[in-house]
């Protein structure tokens, strides 16, 4: 068996909000038709600020699809015409009130089985305070941990959110 790509026949549109918009696609695969349902979203950055001190600054926010407060690395949607790098600039000054240095650490697709999202992964480091400046209707706690601390979470599994996971499985042994 080989890998086939997709040829797109027809999209439907489902749904077009803020963050994301849904299609139903029929697609040619392999000579017959099939439907996939796809979800569009403009990309995200995620950062892992770490201090001088060695402590990394972690967001605590309640997530509503998932009905709990979750211990997450900053992060947020890319605004349209703005970079990734910009956008973890901004995610970071926005939520915890620090600028840093970024360093790229690679991307992710979320959930590439029916969904688009790419979270650009960085490190930030060299803090600098200024001002945490959240949205409206955006609540969080920053919350700084010993890097050993965040090693030990993530090995006992006490860690939950994706973007964080992949972002430290690529910082491991860079800091």
């Amino acid at each position: 068996m080989s890998i086939e790509k997709e040829k797109l026949i027809h999209r439907q549109p489902i749904y077009d909000g803020q963050i994301i918009h849904v299609f139903k696609d029929t697609v040619e695969l392999a000579g017959r038709e099939t439907i996939r349902e796809v979800v569009l979203h403009q990309g995200a950055a995620a950062i892992i600020p770490v201090t001088d001190k060695g402590e990394v600054l972690f967001v605590k926010q309640y997530r509503y699809p998932v009905e709990e407060a979750l211990l997450e690395i900053p992060a947020g949607k890319m605004d349209p015409g703005e970079t990734p790098e910009e956008c973890a600039a901004r995610e970071l000054e926005e939520e915890t009130g620090y600028r840093g240095k970024l360093t790229k650490l690679g991307y992710v697709y979320t959930t590439p089985g029916f969904c688009n999202e790419t979270i650009h992964l960085y490190l930030a480091t060299d803090l600098v305070h200024t001002k945490q400046h959240l949205d409206e209707g955006e609540f969080l706690d920053v919350l700084p941990m010993p890097l050993e601390k965040v090693w030990q979470m993530i090995g006992e599994g006490k860690m939950y959110d994706a973007k964080t996971l992949a972002a430290f499985a690529m910082v491991k042994g860079k800091i």
